[in-house]
């Protein structure tokens, strides 16, 4: 077990169990906090047009799919 921990894991931060759990919680929070409520706070309270909301929700989205994809086939997560 520990051999196919130290293979798998040669990527840049995610060496130590501290930056896997941070790049987890990264990753949930662009995926459920992005789409939402940055959207919001930046077309109601930053008064910014609904299109750059909308395209920064989804470019946030994205990016935390890709981190999850990325930690998906790093095998950190499952």
């Amino acid at each position: 077990m520990t051999e196919n921990y130290e293979k798998n894991n040669n990527g840049l931060f995610v060496g130590s169990k501290f930056f896997e759990v941070l790049l987890v919680i990264v990753a949930v929070l662009l995926l459920f906090v992005g789409p939402t409520y940055i959207p919001y706070v930046l077309s109601n309270l930053l008064r910014l047009g609904s299109i750059v909301a909308v395209t920064a929700g989804f470019a946030l989205f994205m990016a935390g799919l890709l981190l999850m994809l990325f930690l998906i086939r790093k095998k950190i997560i499952f």
